[in-house]
């Protein structure tokens, strides 16, 4: 399996139909056996069938019903923001491996730029003609989910501090891993502007505690850190891609790291 063959795109965002067909060839099995030790948790992950993670409670019971779904511009547009990183060629093209399966070429998207700096020390190493071309990327979670509705396979690999949250919160032997991207949610934080509902979605379990710490010192209430909900990015996405209009998964927007729901909802409200 070899790398993707050179090609001039001045953007990965461009020409997707011919990215597909000319990127989609095998690092090899070895690059992607000597990841870093959260590549191998998601190799393994990917080989496990997914634990069963349940919908976020308060949006189970769903409004009046509509015919129409929500569309992939739409759920594209709750993602705004957050970056996540991935390695490119000279050319801005994805660097590919192979999927656990050697099925099919993927991306991968670190959540950590720390975890993509260490998939492009593994490029540099296997591959002399990248050593100096190879980089690391930030790309946007909003322009990766329409990638994957042109059809460009991505795995993400999450921040294993946020897998260890989230198994904690699920009570869940660590041993037995997360599937998925963890997401934390509250129904404590659901705030309402110019007549729109926002349920705020967390990338990371420190941000929504910081969150919902504030709502504990204005209620002196007790107990609101019991109200976070875990789930999975990927499992998230499918439940907005397949319910109907208001049913109330149209009110979720990502909060990225590091920023309140107040301030990403005032600049999204914005645009």
């Amino acid at each position: 399996m070899e790398f993707p063959k050179s090609q001039v795109l001045t953007n990965p965002l461009l020409s997707l139909s011919t990215f597909i067909h000319q990127n989609c060839l095998r690092l090899g099995s070895e690059l992607s056996s000597r990841l870093d030790d959260t590549k191998r948790t998601l190799s393994r992950r990917l080989q496990r069938p997914p634990l069963p993670v349940p919908p976020f409670a308060f949006l189970s019971q769903p409004k009046q019903a509509l015919a129409a779904t929500l569309s992939s511009d739409f759920v594209s547009k709750t993602l705004a923001g957050t970056a996540v990183y991935t390695v490119s060629n000279s050319s801005n093209e994805f660097v590919l491996i192979s999927d656990p399966n050697g099925a099919k070429s993927i991306g991968l998207l670190c959540f950590r730029q720390e975890d993509a700096e260490a998939f492009l020390a593994q490029v540099r190493l296997r591959r002399k003609e990248l050593r100096s071309a190879a980089k690391v990327v930030p790309i946007t979670l909003d322009q990766v989910y329409m990638l994957k509705v042109e059809g460009i396979a991505f795995r993400f690999v999450p921040d294993p501090a946020q897998i260890r949250n989230a198994l904690e919160l699920k009570a869940a032997d660590v041993r037995t891993g997360f599937d998925g991207v963890p997401v934390f949610q509250s129904e404590l934080l659901v705030v309402k502007k110019k007549n729109k509902r926002y349920c705020p979605v967390y990338f990371q379990k420190e941000d929504i505690e910081k969150e919902l710490s504030k709502v504990s010192r204005a209620s002196r209430g007790a107990g609101v850190f019991q109200h976070i909900m875990v789930g999975s990015l990927e499992d998230v996405l499918k439940k907005m891609e397949t319910s109907e209009k208001n049913s109330g998964w149209e009110d979720l927007i990502f909060i990225p790291p590091g920023k309140s729901h107040s301030q990403h909802i005032q600049e999204v409200a914005k645009v």
